[in-house]
């Protein structure tokens, strides 16, 4: 890279905690006010909850990139990512020159969700913590996922405002490159790709090893995605979840399948976008990087978590069934957790996980580490919506008595529910919270990487 692109990476600033919605508002609009000649403030559109989400036009390059943060709202490096990008390429005329990009940028798509996960923003950054102040959508209200899509019997319209003002985006700018500012929770580094790029990736490596941050080696985010080359996996969309529910006998597959397809599938299919994904985590264990083998067959491990799952998954039926009487039909906690109540994807993956010959082989350690206690570390997030469903019900004014005793000894199950897992998982992993510099570093230098890439490719 040249010294342009290093000197950005080495100015990245000490972050000590994340911005909030109306910070990073705040700072667009300061940032266009004090380089009008350079920097466009516009509106992507309004959040389902009327809010105004902010975008930056920066530059005049020969190509158009699209950068958007939070896709989904507990997602936050990405918005540190593009505090400190949007200002250097601001600043910085040689910078624009050298990426030669017109940039569309959106620090925080999920606006609404993004407000919900401010309680665990400023820290403290603890798995137990994130999960008490953590929320997610259900997928069909997700901004990411909810592009229009047709496919086999499956079909899916319902476009959320957020969704709307990206695809005219996307309709308008036609990029060349995008980059969608994911992040995962726990684990190690690992990347999407929308098509096979085998020459980056030795440097995406790099990126990450840098600042000392593993390689996510574990299982991958769902049993249907392909591993193009070690942590890095091929970015693919709806249709591809249908398939693997089609290939391993699922029933009723549209009742099982929740959203639409997501942006880099919309952009590949119409416009030949390129896009690319950094998934980073808070916090890591370097389990999550042993590659050598465990004493378990692959397919057992996955068996066993997924008996771990139905139990799980028992109690929060029990209390979302009893509680939801006495509940705003559109509680968005309700929503998303009666999602993770449906079983055909697990139906599915036992299948898989039995009759795979690639799941009959040893299991990695990294693999074991990561299916038996990584995704343990998932369902805590469940917990932790669990009992803000309740907290958020009982505000209610006009609840019957019955109502808030149900709900009163429904909080008090789930807390301690919540609780249990928390301190074990506290106890069991040995983890490490890293610092948001580190991972606005790798997040921007595999960035940079990729884009420059696809610019001179």
């Amino acid at each position: 890279m040249k010294k342009v692109l290093w000197d950005l990476l080495n100015s990245v600033p000490d972050y000590q905690e994340f911005l909030t919605l109306a910070e990073m508002d705040e700072s667009s609009r300061a940032l266009a006010a004090e380089y009008p000649d350079v920097v466009e403030l516009f509106e992507l559109g309004k959040s389902t909850e009327g809010r105004t989400i902010l975008g930056l036009k920066i530059g005049e390059g020969s190509k158009n990139a699209l950068i958007f943060g939070c896709p989904h709202p507990n997602e936050p490096i990405g918005t540190m990512m593009l505090e400190h990008f949007t200002r250097a390429l601001a600043e910085n005329e040689e910078l624009r020159q050298t990426l030669d990009y017109t940039f569309y940028v959106v620090k925080c798509w999920d606006a609404d969700g993004f407000v919900r996960n401010e309680g665990w923003l400023k820290g403290p950054y603890t798995i137990t913590n994130y999960s008490r102040h953590f929320y997610r959508p259900v997928s069909y209200k997700q901004v990411d996922w909810t592009f229009p899509i047709d496919y086999k019997d499956y079909h899916f319209h319902d476009v959320i405002s957020e969704t709307q003002g990206m695809k005219d985006l996307i309709d308008r700018i036609r990029p060349t490159f995008t980059y969608a500012l994911h992040n995962a929770g726990f684990g190690g580094t690992f990347f999407y790709v929308t098509e096979d790029v085998p020459a980056i990736y030795e440097s995406l490596y790099d990126a990450t090893y840098r600042q000392s941050i593993p390689l996510h080696l574990g299982e991958p985010e769902a049993p249907e995605i392909p591993v193009l080359a070690p942590a890095v996996l091929l970015a693919e969309g709806i249709d591809k979840s249908y398939d693997f529910l089609e290939k391993f006998g699922a029933e009723d597959i549209c009742s099982i399948l929740q959203s639409g397809t997501c942006s880099d599938d919309y952009s590949r299919r119409n416009y030949g976008t390129f896009t690319f994904l950094t998934e980073l985590p808070y916090f890591y264990d370097p389990r999550i990087g042993d590659q050598s083998d465990s004493d378990r067959i692959r397919g057992d491990v996955i068996i066993e978590q997924l008996d771990w799952n139905k139990e799980s998954r028992a109690f929060l039926r029990e209390l979302v069934t009893a509680a939801e009487p006495y509940m705003d039909p559109d509680d968005v906690y309700l929503l998303n957790l009666k999602e993770a109540l449906i079983e055909g994807v697990d139906d599915a993956e036992r299948k898989m996980a039995a009759e795979d010959p690639e799941y009959r082989r040893l299991a990695t350690k990294a693999e074991c580490f990561d299916t038996l206690e990584v995704m343990k570390f998932y369902s805590l997030l469940s917990l932790g919506m669990l009992v803000r469903m309740h907290e958020d019900a009982l505000k209610k004014d006009d609840l019957p008595a019955e109502g808030r005793k149900i709900l009163a000894a429904g909080l008090a199950r789930a807390k301690a529910a919540w609780q249990e897992l928390a301190y074990k998982l506290e106890a069991k992993m040995d983890y490490e919270v890293i610092p948001i510099r580190t991972l606005v570093n790798i997040q921007l230098e595999a960035g940079l990487k990729a884009m420059t890439y696809i610019h001179d490719r």
